[in-house]
C-alpha cells in the first residue's frame, strides 16, 4: 500500500501541461516536476523554453522539455502530440491548461474570433485528450485495483457555472469544457483513466489584465472573494498535483472550484 507521501508522487510518469510558458500552466508543470514527473512544456504562439529552464535550474533531479504548437489550428494538437511522443515515448499525464480570451459586445464577435476561441478552448482540448487516451489505452488495461492508468485535468473556469460579461464564446467554450470532462470520465473510467477539471477562480494572470486595471471592476471583484485577493498561479498548482497523482484515483468526472471562496459566496 502506498504511504500518504506516496500518493502525491509521479515518479516515472510523463505529464505534457499545455499553455506552460507563464502563469498557471508554468506553475502546475513546476508542481508536477517536483513531484517526480518528466514535464513536457507547451507554448502556444512560443515554447516554454523559460519555463523549462528554470524547471531545470531548480533540481538536478528534474527534467523538462519545452514544446511550441499553435493550437488554434485544427492541425495544432497532433502536431504538438506526436512531436512530445517522439521525444518523451508516452504521455501519462494531461493538464489542458491552453486558453484565450477575446472581450466583446455579442453583437460585434465575428466568426472567426469565435471560431478561434472554442478551437484553443474546447476542441484542441478535445483532440489533445482523445489522443493521450488512445496512447494510454494502447499500452494496456488499467493496474490492479486502486491503480491507474492515466490522469487528464481539464482548465474550467467560474464561466463554466456562470455567463459572465463580454465573453460570449470564452464561456460557451469553457462550458463545453466542464460537460466534456464528465462525458469523458464516464467512458474512460473503466479503462483506468481518470478525467477532471479545475475551474480556477480570478487569478493575477495576462487573460485578466483588462480586469485588474479596471478599478471599478478590480474593486467589485476583491469585494466578493471572501478570501480578499486575487488567486496566485502557484495557488493552482496543488489542486492540479492532486488531480495528477494516485491520491485522486477514485476522483474522476468532477469540477473542483479553485476559487478564494467565490462560488460560495
Amino acid at each position: 500500500m502506498s504511504t500518504s507521501l506516496d500518493l502525491f508522487r509521479l515518479d516515472n510518469k510523463v505529464a505534457l501541461i499545455t499553455g506552460a510558458a507563464s502563469g498557471l500552466g508554468a506553475a502546475i508543470a513546476t508542481a508536477l516536476a517536483q513531484a517526480g514527473a518528466t514535464v513536457a512544456v507547451h507554448g502556444n504562439r512560443r515554447p516554454a523554453d523559460d519555463t523549462a529552464a528554470a524547471i531545470n535550474a531548480s533540481d538536478s533531479n528534474a527534467k523538462a522539455v519545452a514544446f511550441q504548437s499553435d493550437l488554434s489550428s485544427t492541425t495544432g494538437a497532433e502536431k504538438l502530440f506526436a512531436e512530445v511522443k517522439a521525444k518523451l515515448g508516452r504521455v501519462d499525464i494531461l493538464i489542458n491548461n491552453a486558453g484565450t480570451i477575446l472581450r466583446n459586445e455579442a453583437t460585434e464577435v465575428s466568426l472567426e474570433d469565435w471560431q478561434q476561441v472554442l478551437q484553443v478552448n474546447l476542441t484542441s482540448v478535445f483532440q489533445l485528450s482523445q489522443l493521450a487516451a488512445r496512447d494510454i489505452i494502447s499500452r494496456g488495461a488499467p493496474g490492479p485495483e486502486g491503480q491507474s492508468s492515466g490522469k487528464i485535468v481539464n482548465i474550467a473556469s467560474l464561466l463554466s457555472f456562470q455567463g459572465g460579461i463580454r465573453v460570449p464564446a470564452y464561456t460557451a467554450s469553457k462550458g463545453g469544457v466542464a460537460q466534456l470532462t464528465k462525458a469523458l470520465a464516464n467512458e474512460w473510467a473503466p479503462k483506468g483513466i481518470q478525467v477532471n477539471a479545475i475551474a480556477p477562480g480570478y487569478f493575477a494572470t495576462t487573460n485578466t489584465e483588462a480586469l485588474q486595471a479596471d478599478e471599478t471592476r478590480n474593486r467589485q471583484i476583491l469585494e466578493r472573494i471572501p478570501a480578499g485577493r486575487w488567486g496566485a498561479p502557484e495557488d493552482l498548482a496543488g489542486a492540479a498535483l492532486y488531480l495528477s497523482s494516485p491520491a485522486s484515483n477514485y476522483v474522476t468526472g468532477t469540477i473542483l472550484t479553485v476559487d478564494g471562496g467565490w462560488m460560495g459566496r
